[in-house]
């Protein structure tokens, strides 16, 4: 019997301590991400966070209403947006001109995405830049089987950003077709927003209620 407690125990404990450990990695690669933001946005960088990682921060993105500050991450592979929200490559760098492109976990790091509302206010700050004023127009929800992001919105006089995540946000299975796609236009930028997303086929009955590309494609999030 006393063996048998003893195993008990030590299972036990195995478990705490993984349940401890993933929080505490998390809580260390933002720490890294932080000091590699910083040292990215003096003129050191790019700066790794860590020697092995394939990425670097590319960006700052706040939302003020949320209190939420984040290190965005070049590209958005799996293995990035583990440790952060990933720029999507294919569209505008963050800082310049055009149609930029942010994605991330909806359980995670854009979980605050679900309160997001028209006229929030979001900056994006790019290395040695100063932050960019966007602010919340819309919010879509889409069939990623269907809908290619527009990214042409520089032709149309418009500078946007865009956050994408899986939706809905409280699915218990990952991996779902559709995605959350927060649009939001620069302070100051003139132009309709028309064709922010370029559907082939709608889904508009997800829409989310008491809501009034060259094209892009955002893999599960």
């Amino acid at each position: 019997m006393s063996l048998l407690i003893r195993g008990l125990t030590l299972a036990a404990s195995l478990c705490l301590l993984a349940g401890l450990w993933i929080p505490a990695k998390a809580w260390l690669a933002q720490r890294l991400l932080d000091q590699a933001w910083a040292e990215t946005d003096a003129g050191l960088g790019p700066e790794k966070p860590w020697p092995w990682a394939d990425t670097w921060p590319v960006a700052r993105l706040t939302l003020p209403r949320q209190k939420l500050s984040l290190v965005v991450l070049e590209g958005a592979s799996g293995q990035s947006l583990a440790f952060g929200p990933g720029h999507l490559e294919a569209s505008a760098a963050p800082g310049t001109e055009g149609t930029i492109v942010i994605a991330g976990h909806r359980d995670t790091f854009f979980r605050s995405l679900a309160n997001i509302r028209k006229g929030d206010p979001i900056d994006l700050q790019a290395p040695l830049k100063g932050a960019v004023h966007y602010r919340v127009v819309s919010m879509q929800v889409v069939d990623s089987r269907k809908t290619k992001l527009d990214l042409t919105a520089a032709s149309r006089g418009v500078d946007r950003l865009m956050l994408v995540t899986c939706y809905p946000f409280d699915a218990v299975m990952p991996g779902g077709p559709l995605r959350y796609v927060v649009t939001a236009v620069r302070n100051g930028t003139s132009g309709a927003i028309d064709g922010a997303v370029r559907e082939a086929q709608s889904v508009r009955h997800h829409s989310p209620p008491d809501q009034g590309g060259a094209h892009g494609t955002v893999s599960r999030t």
